[in-house]
């Protein structure tokens, strides 16, 4: 969707180039940079905008470069604009700004997010050329197709239509709808930025021109007390505006049959707000007030004025009150950011629900819609084909960026309602609602279907790898690393081998949803996948697919084409299929493989995959179980679906190619140097024997072509290590019980190649990252960003209890991994749990399962022994083969038995959990939970993980987690599903994405600006702004803004990025609490230090809630904080923060990390602002001592530290030397002062010595004198400091490196344009302690006057001194103009190394 409307008033957001330019909730409704990366590694970021700070005096603002964007050649994801007028039904035109790419139904979407036609729903649009004539537009049809409007001229026009029993019932839906602001998902960030624009206006207003006091904003308290800080994530809900009392549906309904032939559709009950009762009819024209009595239907209109087209309308004329609350409502809406308007597709799970818990209040709209609507949005009988509608978006034209556009587009969207109707379904399902397909076969087979979607479950096959016999096996296979001869030894038992061929497992849905996956992006035509998504929802995993042509309307077991139904025994083959284009673009080898019968087939796919043709004649690829080869690491029993991540294959086959391609570089060098050689003896042939004979003259022509041939495979090589190199395969069925065919060296060599891969993980990929952990590199914060860190690398989950093992020296990361393997373990008894318990019993079970795991409860009978008989029943429950029970589903065996003294859930007790737990771990993660797991977990973090995970909503009360039962069953909630799905994402956003990243790093702002600009409107138009790769998109535009100098552009974008974070990701995301952080401080940067401190503290809960307090990005916060407070002076607030965080760092980190320097130079830097010089040069001396051992003494950072340490020592003598010299000075004049009064002559041998010990110091006279110069100008004692500093020094003070140059950098550009545009500049905090004047000094050692002279000449000596007299020109040198910024040699966390600087702000003279 490339328009928006003129107005502003377009709630979807603007989508051409000059984005900045979209008009926002309010003018200081500012949202700060994320500086930080949010989903990528901090340091990666880092060097990304320090490489891009480096030239931020270089590039113009932002205005300018859109300027130069609109003039410059469109884009791929550049649309251009036309202005087209809307008139409306109530003869208002409303001016759209359209794309002729535009579909109509974009136009009606932009209508809808109007406040002037947002309650208009059922019309038809006219468009009116400018030749005269009239078009009728159709939904579907772009305007393009229509007539072309970029001729100008053109017009709509809405044109009321005829409502159906659809239409006037989505219409009474949306009037509910806008009626109120529930839906309204209003940020914190907004709400504060409004607070601390009415305190502003009120104090402007008020004639109070002094600065208020900023409070104390106490974050350490988070820390202190997480649980009771549950209660301030959530925000309470908006003040309602009540339009009406209720508008529901009539029970006159439906409407007699005579009625229905006149045009009545539907009868509502209307009550208003001055307590009027009205009946009214919805007809096939319009909406009007009927004569109906209480209890009798009269159809006749009651005054012909209490008519309208919509209901809003009609409501409007019968009620004044209503109108008045609805242009209130109105209001509200246009007042918050359009994307707070937005709803998301896929909203994400909230664990923590309001306390106290709301009233639930009568609501007739409510019940109505969940009676009348099924599982979801869609009235009964309204039923999609999601196949359908799936595989016609795939087979789009997609040759033109605009066509890619409008195909990824059409797939996200019917993608997203897919996932949103399966979800609701698997409710039904598993709540009984829906009858299976086939409810005579055994309960363990039976499936379901419901809105053309087919639902299967899944079972838990982990949870039957707890005998002893398979730790055994896993165990010795893991250590040993080779593979066993046969997979199907006769020592595994019957129950293992059918555990074993189970396709319907957790794993095996999982892989089948990579699989699908994989292929779709791939987008190999011919080849069709099904819709896919698994719902994890009270215990129960449900696998919900889009149905196959024809599958429902007889047997299909003789159309497979392709692959084996019976595992390998009978395998078929078909050549429109066998699709080498897939196996190449997913690095899968073309290989020989026998069937039970011995015949060879040549498949590009695993065996078990299935070939069918459906009833629409396309051809389906299904069950994808294992597109990348299975793990060499976990061949062992109870291992078969242990397969590779294709993150790590991709990585794999780059780092082949890369090999390669160095290899063939050395290769072409030394061809180059051949080349070279013969051509200088060509040469001096033909300066010998110009007459050579054609044969001979064309030697050196071959020898070229033969360097172009070299450099065109040299190009080729490189695009193919770009590529992931393609030439590079594995065969998927090595390893498994399939028979492959072919020559033993063949298969060994796919062996060989499956174990290099495998072998590469773990000799490789996983030290690697263990690596990039301990260096902050990668610094995930809670078990979501763990997992997503790991799979990005490329790495199974399974291999946590590796990555534990090799960060047990790092408190932070080993907890992580302690408390994420406790949560997945957790996970899996507790969804058995769920599934053994009835309905009614599923609040007490969640509330006894989570004391059991937090605190301490006994089994029924008080016995406290490891093994009680209550375990054991318990454990048998969850041990069971799957050939014994159904999949899964225990429900039903559970309703026949209704004869049960008590539920199962009370058997269990903390005891036998806990050794569940860890009999769990180490079966699944090969890791043995330490002694103290359950009592050093982090409760608070470990809660809201398995609430995310299983679903789970607990009340946000403050919790006792150190009593025996902290949790009641009134604060279980709710159970929400949690679901997995392959929703498309858009590649050529990510692609352009990755290359503005690149431009960013280089400091290429112009084109990082429009690269960035690209994605975001190719994104906004795939899915809409409520995605997470549109967040990602808007942090790195803020990112480029925030060092092109435009503040106010950053800060709207970063706005943006905070509001999808929250509505995506969820509130207490790490994101989110990163995104908060850079919003502080960019708050900071614009002088709103209280403001900035606001969302600091938020950031800290955030952080709190995802990470607990012991983690380095927590410590790195606090030295944000303390910058913040150290500003504005209150400087023990910031010490406090400074010492928190060291103490943070130096625990958890060690004394000799370079975040633990950071933290010494922060609190060398503030003490340097107290003027406690020792206590300066101490710590500097600290964080020297770590650089040198950390990084050598040539490193730039190492040199830095030391000139900042010799600066605080210069600093301490100076004012050893200065406090010498002033009591000197303090002598004298007494002495002369004594002597005036006594009329005594003066002594001059006293002054002369004075003078002689500032000669004595040539280098202090020329400090002194700066120093003069400086106070006599008004500038602040601190200014003098610094001046004195660089005297001595001989030269300025040294400029940092690291991650906080980029902020540091920025706020001075910051600070330099607003001053320049004559704006207010916040007066920067408590200088140091100002030195005397000097003037008088001066004037004795440049004139040798006597003191009568000093006294006479001192007015005269200070306007020299202002004028910088020329007597000395020692005082131009040493005074710059403009002051140096002093900056830190290591980062410090966005900005702390201005801080010295900041202290450094001129005061206004005392005698102005």
């Amino acid at each position: 969707m490339a328009g928006k409307s003129s107005k502003g008033r377009n709630r979807k957001g603007s989508h051409n180039v000059s984005s900045t330019s979209e008009p926002a909730v309010h003018s200081d409704v500012r949202v700060k940079d994320n500086v930080e990366g949010a989903s990528e590694s901090a340091k990666a970021d880092a060097a990304e905008v320090a490489a891009a700070g480096d030239s931020t005096g270089a590039n113009p603002d932002v205005k300018e470069h859109e300027t130069a964007t609109d003039g410059s050649q469109q884009k791929q994801g550049d649309l251009q604009l036309y202005p087209v007028f809307v008139k409306t039904q109530t003869g208002e035109k409303v001016e759209l700004q359209l794309n002729p790419g535009d579909s109509v139904m974009d136009v009606r979407q932009f209508l809808l997010d109007s406040p002037e036609t947002c309650f208009i729903t059922c019309y038809d649009l006219l468009l009116h050329t400018k030749d005269g004539s009239t078009h009728h537009l159709e939904d579907y049809n772009e305007i393009s197709e229509v007539a072309d409007i970029t001729t100008g001229g053109c017009s709509m026009e809405m044109v009321p239509a005829f409502y159906d029993d659809r239409s006037v019932r989505a219409h009474v839906h949306r009037t509910r709808e806008l009626l109120s602001l529930s839906n309204l998902h209003a940020s914190l960030s907004t709400s504060l930025a409004l607070q601390n624009e009415i305190a502003q206006n009120k104090a402007a207003n008020s004639g109070d021109t002094s600065k208020p006091e900023v409070p104390e904003l106490d974050g350490l308290g988070y820390m202190e007390d997480i649980s009771g800080s549950l209660g301030n994530l959530l925000s309470s809900s908006m003040k309602e505006i009540k339009c009406v009392e209720s508008i529901v549906f009539s029970s006159f309904n439906p409407p007699p049959s005579y009625r229905r032939l006149v045009g009545d559709l539907i009868y509502l009950d209307v009550i208003t707000l001055e307590g009027n009762k009205f009946c009214i009819t919805g007809s096939t024209k319009m909406f009007y007030v009927n004569s109906s009595s209480a209890n009798t239907l009269d159809p006749r209109p009651s005054k012909a004025t209490f008519e309208a087209t919509t209901l809003v309308a009609l409501l409007q004329k019968i009620s004044p009150k209503f109108k008045k609350a609805f242009r209130e409502v109105l209001e509200g809406r246009a007042a918050a950011h359009p994307f707070e308007n937005v709803q998301s597709l896929l909203p994400p799970n909230s664990w923590l629900g309001l306390y106290p818990v709301p009233d639930h209040r009568r609501d007739a709209a409510r019940a109505e819609n969940a009676l009348t609507l099924l599982y979801g949005n869609e009235p009964i009988g309204m039923q999609r084909d999601w196949n359908e509608e799936l595989q016609s978006c795939r087979e789009f034209p997609h040759t033109t960026p605009q066509e890619r556009i409008l195909r990824d587009r059409a797939l996200y969207k019917v993608t997203s309602d897919f996932v949103d109707a399966a979800i609701n379904g698997a409710i039904g399902v598993i709540s009984g609602c829906i009858p299976p397909i086939n409810p005579t076969d055994p309960e363990c087979f039976h499936m379901y279907v419901h809105n053309n979607i087919f639902f299967s479950f899944a079972i838990d096959a982990d949870l039957e790898k707890l005998s002893k016999k398979r730790v055994d096996a896993n165990s010795k296979a893991w250590s040993s690393g080779t593979l066993p001869k046969d997979l199907n030894a006769p020592d595994v038992s019957p129950e293992a081998q059918l555990a074993e061929n189970e396709q319907a497992t957790y794993a095996s849905a999982n892989n089948d949803l990579k699989g699908t996956k994989a292929y779709q992006e791939a987008d190999v035509p011919g080849l069709y996948n099904l819709a896919m998504a698994i719902i994890d929802y009270r215990g129960h995993r449900v696998v919900a697919q889009s149905v196959l042509p024809g599958i429902l309307q007889g047997d299909k077991s003789d159309s497979l084409l392709y692959g084996s139904v019976d595992n390998g025994k009978k395998i078929c083959w078909n050549e429109d299929f066998h699709s080498s284009e897939a196996a190449k673009r997913l690095h899968l080898k073309e290989h020989l493989v026998l069937d039970g019968s011995g015949n060879v087939f040549k498949l590009a796919a695993p065996v078990e995959c299935k070939g069918i043709v459906g009833g629409d004649d396309r051809h389906y690829l299904l069950d994808l179980l294992r597109v990348t080869p299975r793990d060499a690491n976990y061949t062992g029993p109870g291992s078969r679906f242990c397969i590779l991540r294709p993150e790590l294959i991709t990585a794999f086959c780059q780092a082949q190619a890369a090999e390669t391609l160095k290899s063939k570089e050395i290769n072409s060098q030394e061809a180059s140097n051949l080349a070279s050689d013969s051509q200088n003896a060509a040469d001096s042939d033909n300066q010998v024997n110009v007459s050579r004979n054609a044969d001979d003259a064309e030697k050196p022509d071959s020898t070229k072509e033969e360097k172009t041939e070299d450099v065109k495979e040299l190009a080729s090589l490189t695009a193919k290590a770009f590529d992931g190199g393609e030439d590079i395969v594995f065969n998927p069925n090595v390893f498994t019980e399939f028979k492959l065919a072919g020559s033993p060296e063949e298969i060994a060599a796919d062996e060989d190649n499956v174990r290099k891969v495998s072998q590469y993980l773990t000799e490789v990929v996983l030290p690697k990252f263990i690596q990039d952990l301990c260096t902050l590199e990668v610094s995930p914060m809670d078990g979501q960003t763990l997992t997503e860190a790991l799979h990005a690398h490329g790495i199974n989950v399974r291999y946590i209890g590796k990555v534990a093992g090799g960060t047990k020296h790092l408190p932070h990361l080993w907890d992580l991994c302690n408390n994420e393997i406790v949560v997945r373990s957790a996970k899996h008894i507790i969804k058995d749990l769920l599934r053994e318990t009835e309905d009614h019993d599923l609040a007490p079970a969640v509330s006894h399962f989570l004391n059991c795991l937090f605190g301490s409860c006994q089994a029924p009978s008080g016995k406290v022994t490891a093994n009680s008989t209550q375990s054991k029943n318990y454990k048998k429950a969850w041990q069971r083969s799957p050939g014994k029970h159904s999949k899964g589903q225990a429900r039903w065996k559970g309703r026949a038995s209704l004869k049960k003294t008590q539920p199962s859930y009370m058997s269990m007790s903390s005891q036998s959990l806990w050794s569940d737990i860890q009999e769990f771990a180490m079966v699944k993660y090969k890791f043995e939970l330490p002694e103290d797991a359950r009592s050093n977990v982090k409760k608070i973090s470990v809660i809201r993980n398995l609430c995310l995970k299983i679903g789970i909503t607990v009340v946000a009360r403050k919790y006792d987690l150190s009593s025996a039962t902290p949790f009641q069953t009134s604060d279980v909630l709710d159970l929400r599903p949690v679901v997995k799905h392959s929703v498309p994402s858009c590649s050529e956003a990510k692609e352009l994405v990755e290359t503005g990243k690149l431009q960013l790093a280089e400091g290429q702002l112009n084109e990082a600006y429009t690269i960035f600009t690209e994605a975001f409107s190719i994104l906004q138009q795939v899915t809409g702004p409520m995605h997470r790769e549109v967040a990602n998109c808007c942090r790195y535009l803020a990112m480029v803004l925030y060092h092109a100098g435009d503040m106010a552009g950053a800060i709207m974008q970063q706005h943006k990025e905070l509001i999808i974070n929250e509505r995506c990701l969820g509130l207490d995301h790490p994101d989110t609490a990163h995104s908060y952080g850079n919003m502080a401080l960019f708050y900071h940067g614009l002088n709103q230090t209280e403001l900035a401190l606001r969302h600091m503290s938020r950031a800290l809960l955030l952080l709190s809630l995802s990470s607990g307090p012991d983690h380095p990005d927590v410590a790195a916060t606090f030295i944000n904080v303390a910058m913040m407070y150290q500003d504005i002076g209150k400087m023990n607030t910031a010490l406090r923060y400074l010492q928190e965080a060291l103490k943070k760092n130096e625990r958890l980190l060690g004394e000799e990390h370079i975040q633990t320097a950071v933290c010494y130079h922060a609190l060398a830097i503030a003490f340097n602002c107290m003027g406690a010089f020792k206590l300066s040069h101490q710590h500097e001396k600290k964080t020297y001592d770590i650089l040198v051992k950390q990084l050598g003494e040539d490193d730039s950072r190492t040199r830095d530290s030391q000139n900042w340490m010799n600066t605080f020592k210069m600093r301490e003598l100076q004012v050893f030397v200065i406090f010498q010299v002033l009591l000197t000075f303090g002598n004298l004049f007494w002495q002369m002062n004594a002597q005036k009064q006594k009329g005594q002559a003066l002594n001059a041998a006293s002054a002369q010595k004075a003078i002689d010990i500032l000669k004595a110091h040539p280098d202090l006279v020329h400090a002194f004198q700066a120093a003069a110069v400086a106070g006599g100008s008004g500038s602040s004692g601190a200014t003098a400091n610094k001046s004195l500093n660089a005297a001595i020094m001989g030269e300025a003070l040294p400029r940092g490196r690291g991650i906080d140059e980029r902020a540091a950098r920025a706020a001075a550009e910051v600070r330099k344009k607003a001053a320049a545009r004559g704006l207010l500049v916040r007066p920067h905090g408590v200088p140091v302690q100002a030195f005397p004047p000097l003037t008088q000094l001066l004037n004795i050692i440049n004139s040798g006057a006597t003191p009568d002279g000093v006294d006479n000449g001192s007015a005269d000596g200070a306007k020299e001194a202002n004028g910088i007299s020329s007597s000395d020109p020692t005082v131009v040198k040493k005074n710059p103009s403009i002051p140096v910024q002093e900056q830190g040699p290591v980062g410090l966390g966005k900005g702390l190394s201005s801080l010295d600087a900041k202290k450094q702000k001129s005061k206004t003279k005392a005698g102005a």
